[in-house]
């Protein structure tokens, strides 16, 4: 399912291909690439969240790496649907029930982020695979914990939260989407 989604998936540009080529190296070399005890790197699959009436996109704060990020993280054992992972990852971070694929289920991104250590990892690399979430319920949203707040953010907003850090492209490919379906 993993090598199937890869394959199919073409890169935007030349950093992308070689973080797309090490990634499917890593899929079709480690029998579970999803495990977080694979390392230097492992898969996670995330999203940006939607409110298409308005145009506006969920951060949420992540302490760990202090700065705003989309929703998403790490499979649980005997995931291997990176949809899925994503989709149940933001319905966990957000509270939204509603969440479905916009405007349909092709993956967005595909970039691998350093990650700092912590206290029960090393520095390490997440391959993460990125989609697009919608909701009608925005009001609907709730963070899973005091430390992890969300915001609804219109997309130049979220620009400048992401500036300089590889979501900045995941946002200008949402704002392409959006100018492509109004």
């Amino acid at each position: 399912m993993l090598s199937g989604l890869l394959t199919g998936y073409r890169a935007a540009d030349e950093t992308e291909a070689a973080d797309l080529a090490r990634m499917l190296s890593l899929a079709a070399t480690v029998p579970d690439p999803w495990s977080r005890a694979q390392l230097p790197m492992h898969f996670t699959a995330s999203a940006l969240v939607v409110h298409p009436p308005t145009g506006r996109v969920l951060l949420r704060w992540h302490a760990r790496q202090e700065r705003w990020l989309q929703v998403g993280g790490h499979a649980d054992p005997g995931e291997r649907d990176a949809r899925a992972i994503a989709l149940r990852e933001a319905a966990e971070e957000t509270g939204l029930a509603d969440l479905a694929p916009w405007p349909d289920g092709a993956l967005r991104h595909a970039v691998i982020c350093d990650v700092r250590p912590s206290a029960t990892e090393p520095a390490h690399q997440h391959a993460d695979l990125r989609f697009v979430l919608a909701t009608d319920e925005p009001a609907a949203a709730k963070p899973e914990n005091d430390l992890s707040p969300l915001r609804w953010l219109a997309l130049d907003e979220a620009q400048e939260l992401a500036r300089g850090n590889n979501l900045s492209q995941t946002i200008f490919r949402l704002a392409v989407l959006f100018r492509g379906r109004y």
